[in-house]
């Protein structure tokens, strides 16, 4: 088993031009930290409903003002912040832009348990003998013996076949073909009911693939 830099296709150099903007590696760092109501404030935010931060600061009052500590308001503030600037952006670069948030965000957790030296973006998993995905792995942890890989998601809906199907197939060849353990996971930026009734509807496997949903980030961490 090895891994591979994706190819740089258009659509490869047209996300990575998204991957690099400031507001992602910050709403990622912030919300690293973050308690899960803040993460949950985040994702309503950029949602993009609304860009007033009064309502928001109204419709979320355990996270702004009296009693809360100092910090954690300023905190909540930040996040709140950084999820107004996703949000104030077309359809379809908010939508990259959150995409690429949960893949930074997964990078950043993952790091603080395995070292950022063995955390990866954007590779494919191959096996000899076995014809190569071309779609590759939004977050890989690459280690001999200890690998593992990652799909990542904003919201519930993005849990479907194809990708349910590629990362139980890396599992199984990475154990048939060469006699390795590969775990797999899907990280979901939305609640965990959610991602359990959009699974439950699925028939492609996943027994042996991990969901880490939006209650349960922290444990990538460890």
């Amino acid at each position: 088993m090895r891994f591979q830099d994706a190819a740089k296709d258009a659509r490869a150099v047209t996300y990575a031009a998204i991957q690099a903007e400031p507001v992602v590696a910050q709403a990622g760092g912030l919300l690293a930290d973050a308690s899960a109501a803040q993460r949950v404030m985040a994702r309503a935010v950029m949602n993009g409903e609304t860009l007033e931060p009064d309502g928001w600061r109204i419709m979320f009052p355990s996270l702004f003002g009296e009693p809360v500590e100092a910090t954690d308001q300023e905190r909540s503030e930040a996040i709140l912040a950084v999820s107004l600037a996703i949000a104030d952006r077309g359809d379809q670069v908010r939508n990259q832009l959150r995409g690429a948030l949960v893949e930074e965000l997964t990078a950043v957790l993952l790091a603080r348990r395995v070292g950022a030296s063995d955390v990866r973006r954007e590779r494919r998993v191959l096996f000899d003998g076995v014809r190569a995905e071309i779609h590759p792995y939004d977050v890989t942890v690459e280690r001999s013996g200890a690998a593992e890989a990652y799909d990542c998601k904003w919201g519930a809906r993005g849990i479907n076949a194809d990708v349910l199907y590629q990362l139980d197939d890396a599992r199984t060849n990475a154990a048939a073909e060469e006699e390795e353990a590969l775990r797999v996971a899907l990280v979901v930026f939305d609640a965990e009911l959610s991602c359990q009734v959009r699974l439950e509807r699925q028939t492609a496997p996943h027994d042996h693939t991990r969901l880490v949903s939006l209650e349960t980030l922290t444990s990538l961490s460890g």
